[in-house]
């Protein structure tokens, strides 16, 4: 992708603190739709001040009003013309260095039809001025130019909204490290002066500096906006940590392996790039209709000129004000507008309802997919362990006080299992002679009554007997289990696991209706993923996927010739975010991951995907009817501009066409007003529910 001098210019500054994620100039696609956004808006500004005294000063204007004796003046088409001169080369430049970029790549399309048009307006009206026989087009010129002006700056606006992913990345990252020196002392210094080898203290609650070995100290470290791990890890000497990971309860001291580009999130960085550059782009509907109007339009006015002067033998001035009609036109301002307004509509309604549209070719391509891979872990589940199950050994004490004993002993411990059960009720009673037992769980005085949560490795120290059929099916889901004992007797069993959405399962039956494929990419275990799997009703999982591997997986489903969408929440998901061909972030993820993708999801919930591919189909069909609506405008106009029906006494009159001209552009307006999102089993009211689990 080649670098934006503007932009590099506007934000050389904030960049330099990351030097060593991004070069300055690596900019991309969208930072230029920003720039040329703020161009088009400051050239129609300027283009409609100067219109207004163009319309003023327009004969034909004049006429229509019943004006032309008060207004008229000597030296009145000199002031036209020079005000028309200005529109034309100000506010007509994109389109005219649009022509000869489009005819270099040999693609015409809007920019070609609409220079086309203002070129021939412009140099025939100019004629006229100085003394060829006719009428001039200059009021059509100045309004072609402003509508056209206007919506390129709706479309750009549509579009901007500068990718931030290498950046969000390296803000992962801490300022500074807290380095031990060789005396024993801590100094804190700059990332960039780390070095492999060094030693690094990292302090509960902190974000770990760069990735390393401990070498001394015991923690959970939280990996799931980096690895997608649904749970803290726990981690102990000679264990690996990875940068921008976040430290537990515990103190660690690291020693420093990968630095720079020799870190685990550059490496993440890198993949994040290369899928952007690598990303397909659609052919613009518009862009295909004006490359045909363009043929249309200079051949209907050379087949429209040499039929009337050479085979009818008219006069030169009546054969070139015929074909000059025929070519102004052919370019409609509905047909510059047929596409942006939608896009304004759609961009937002799709906000209204949650969902934050940031790259348009990839949304309306999202009406033709036929899969969808959904992250597990904070996507399709809450990214939290919870309490699915509860199982009951004995009959003397019900479910619920046993849960609630339990609980009211977690609440005392920090590790995440212990505060997953503890949030589990909604009130937990006193307790006495709390203390942990190490590795294995925590015991205390509840109600009298000695109480301990263990696993099953304490079970086995004890020698107490543990079989039962409902653990071991518990266990294969991939499902962490627990014990609870009191008064020295095992009288249950909690399993927690990472929560399954509510919606998940309704999202996915609904898009199984609408005919898409829908998967599963997840770096937890095959048991694990084969149980979300079925409880959510998938079509196909992958398990135990690296991170790296994420985009792989992506591109493996994509060789099947089929169209795909990837959505998740985190920073492992961002390179295949950016590979898939539509990327969905859920936006209670990571600020990465919502940078990377094509499309937002505020409210983080999966029933939105659905609303999401609805409204891509309603706001492909409302283009559609718009473009039909725009170029059927051409196919009644043209043949009446060319004098098609002129033996019979109809001529349609530049007056005329400017009338069919401005109710095309209504129509096409109002019709863009008419889309809305279509609403499916509740679909679009979907929000986002309150409940803290879901049981399974």
């Amino acid at each position: 992708m080649k670098p934006n001098p503007d932009q590099a210019e506007e934000t050389e500054a904030h960049h330099d603190h990351h030097d060593d994620h991004k070069d300055h100039g690596d900019h991309d696609h969208q930072s230029h739709h920003a720039h040329m956004a703020a161009d088009f808006r400051r050239r129609f500004w300027i283009a409609l001040v100067l219109t207004l005294p163009i319309l003023v000063l327009s004969p034909m204007l004049q006429e229509l009003a019943g004006l032309r004796d008060a207004i008229d003046f000597p030296g009145d088409l000199y002031v036209l013309f020079g005000l028309s001169s200005a529109v034309f080369f100000y506010g007509g430049w994109p389109f005219l260095k649009g022509l000869f970029e489009e005819l270099q790549s040999r693609q015409p399309g809007m920019m070609t039809l609409v220079a086309v048009a203002i070129t021939t307006a412009y140099a025939y009206s100019s004629a006229v001025v100085f003394g060829l026989a006719g009428k001039v087009f200059f009021w059509e010129l100045a309004t072609l130019v402003d509508v056209m002006l206007l919506g390129h700056w709706i479309e750009m606006k549509s579009v901007m909204g500068a990718s931030r992913a290498l950046e969000e990345l390296a803000k992962l990252m801490p300022s500074d490290a807290h380095k031990l020196m060789p005396d024993g002392s801590v100094k804190d210094v700059p990332l960039s002066e780390l070095a492999a080898g060094d030693k690094l203290l990292i302090k509960p609650g902190e974000k770990i500096p760069a990735d390393g070995v401990i070498t001394e100290g015991e923690s959970s470290v939280n990996e799931a906006m980096l690895t997608g791990e649904s749970t803290p890890v726990k981690k102990k000497t000679d264990d690996k940590v990875i940068g921008g990971a976040i430290n537990g309860e515990g103190s660690l001291t690291i020693e420093v392996k990968g630095t720079g580009k020799d870190s685990f999130l550059s490496q993440v960085i890198d993949l994040v790039k290369q899928a952007q550059e690598s990303k397909s782009k659609t052919q613009d509907l518009a862009n295909t209709a004006a490359m045909w109007l363009t043929f249309i339009a200079l051949g209907g006015g050379a087949i429209t000129f040499f039929i009337w002067l050479g085979v009818m033998g008219n006069a030169l001035s009546f054969a070139i004000e015929r074909a000059v009609t025929v070519m102004v036109i052919t370019c409609p301002h509905a047909l510059g507008l047929a596409v942006p307004l939608v896009v304004a509509v759609s961009t937002s309604l799709a906000a209204s309802n949650g969902l934050l549209i940031r790259n348009r070719p990839a949304f309306e391509r999202a009406r033709k997919l036929q899969a969808i891979i959904f992250d597990k872990t904070g996507t399709l589940t809450e990214g939290r362990f919870g309490v699915t199950d509860t199982l009951m050994f004995s009959q003397d004490i019900d479910e619920d006080t046993l849960h609630r004993y339990a609980a009211s002993v977690e609440a005392r411990s920090e590790h995440p299992i212990a505060r997953a059960i503890a949030t589990s009720v909604d009130k937990t009673l006193p307790v006495d002679d709390f203390k942990g037992i190490a590795g294995k769980g925590a015991e205390g005085t509840v109600e009298g009554k000695a109480v301990k949560i263990v696993s099953s490795g304490f079970l086995r120290e004890q020698d107490i007997d543990m079989t039962d059929s409902r653990v071991d099916e518990l266990r294969a889901q991939g499902k962490t289990v627990v014990f609870v004992m009191i008064d020295g007797q095992l009288k249950g069993a909690i399993a927690l696991a990472d929560i399954i959405r509510p919606e998940s399962k309704q999202a996915i039956a609904e898009l199984k209706e609408m005919g898409i494929r829908c998967m599963m990419l997840t770096g937890d275990n095959k048991q694990v993923a084969e149980w979300v799997s079925k409880e959510v009703g998938l079509d196909e999982y992958f398990a135990d996927v690296l991170p790296q591997d994420k985009a792989a997986k992506v591109k493996e489903v994509q060789s099947r010739d089929i169209l795909v969408a990837m959505t998740g929440d985190g920073v492992n998901d961002a390179p295949a975010l950016a590979q898939a061909d539509l990327g969905i972030a859920i936006g209670a993820g990571s600020d990465v991951a919502v940078e990377t993708a094509d499309v937002v999801l505020v409210r983080s919930n999966p029933l939105d995907v659905v609303a999401l591919l609805k409204l891509s189909k309603a706001t492909y069909s409302k283009v559609f009817q718009n473009l039909v609506w725009a170029t059927g405008y051409n196919a009644f106009a043209i043949p009446l501009a060319a004098g098609a029906l002129y033996a019979w006494g109809v001529l349609l009159s530049p007056a005329l066409g400017a009338a069919l001209m401005a109710a095309s552009t209504v129509i096409v307006a109002i019709n863009a007003r008419l889309l809305r999102l279509p609403r499916g089993n509740d679909t679009a009211a979907a929000t986002q529910q309150d409940g803290d689990t879901s049981r399974a």
